[in-house]
């Protein structure tokens, strides 16, 4: 940062995900998410450092050259669906022409003909209309530019999704049909009969209930727990008081905020991040919190663990 000022975006963020499986990366915005996402795909500033591994297979994303990223990783073994898709289309180009072009960069499929046939079927697969395929991208609603950044991050059947908060901006029935869509692609068998899986970065709790197997909560640049979805969003519920905190702030829950404001990731403290919002911090909180699927001093334990 200008005066030679650091900011740790993202630190000690450990999870895994398995073929077949979707794992919801859930918090506020600013909190990492989409930097995590960039340093997977070596889309970070040049002025970012990462350490530690990302491993793909025996790939390790993080030490990956350019030219590996480019002709192996992106689109090949990771698929894309970014955040804000229309600033992600090319403006001059027709959706049909992006499909076919990334048909024929990603697959086997030659001549005009196939190449047409393909790219229509790409589309259909994201419920992305035939008669808008020849629009240019400022022809589109929010809803079908989305539909189409989808349709092209599942060209290349890659083995891994990235979804990048997929569902921003759409009215509720969308987003359902495009969390539906992602689902889908997971529980599918790929090419071979291979599993793929889904890595959904959101803020939508909904569509993350909706879809994940685990879910990953992250609050100022750290992971601060993992769970299994069903546990997270029923019974006994999260055990971090922030994952607690935000699902209370749902409308159709509790409807109520969590007080004050995440920290700056320049100025973190050295003990739990969160201490300041906690109603259940001690003193023990000054401390950096316990490293393991719960990064808290105080977790809620269920009751059934209690007793």
């Amino acid at each position: 940062m200008p005066g030679g000022r650091r900011v740790a975006a993202v630190t000690d963020a450990r999870f895994d995900v398995a073929p077949g499986e979707c794992l919801a990366l859930i918090g506020e915005s600013g909190c990492g998410k989409s930097v995590l996402a960039s340093a997977l795909l070596g889309l970070l500033p040049g002025n970012a450092q990462t350490a530690g591994a990302a491993l793909l297979g025996d790939l390790d994303l993080l030490t990956a050259d350019e030219r590996t990223l480019a002709r192996t990783v992106r689109g090949r073994l990771i698929g894309l669906v970014p955040q804000s898709p229309a600033a992600h289309l090319t403006p001059v180009r027709t959706v049909r022409s992006q499909l076919e072009e990334t048909v024929a960069a990603l697959t086997t499929t030659r001549g005009r003909a196939a190449l047409r046939v393909a790219a229509e079927a790409a589309a259909e697969r994201a419920a992305f209309p035939a008669d808008h395929l020849d629009r240019h991208p400022h022809q589109l609603s929010g809803g079908l530019a989305q539909r189409a950044a989808t349709a092209l991050a599942l060209v290349g059947d890659a083995p891994l999704l990235l979804a990048d908060e997929p569902t921003t901006g759409l009215d509720r029935d969308l987003v359902d049909r495009t969390a539906d869509e992602l689902r889908r692609h997971v529980d599918e068998p790929g090419e071979g009969g291979r599993g793929r899986a889904l890595l959904m970065i959101t803020h939508d709790l909904a569509a993350a209930e909706r879809i994940a197997d685990r879910v990953a909560v992250m609050y100022a640049g750290r992971i601060v727990e993992l769970a299994d979805a069903t546990a997270f969003f029923g019974s006994p519920g999260p055990r971090h008081p922030y994952s607690r905190g935000l699902l209370q702030a749902l409308p159709d829950r509790a409807f109520t905020p969590i007080p004050g404001m995440p920290p700056e990731l320049g100025d973190l403290p050295d003990g739990c991040a969160f201490a300041a919002r906690c109603d259940r911090a001690t003193g023990a909180c000054a401390a950096p919190p316990p490293r393991g699927t719960v990064a808290c001093h105080h977790p809620h334990v269920p009751e059934d663990a209690r007793a």
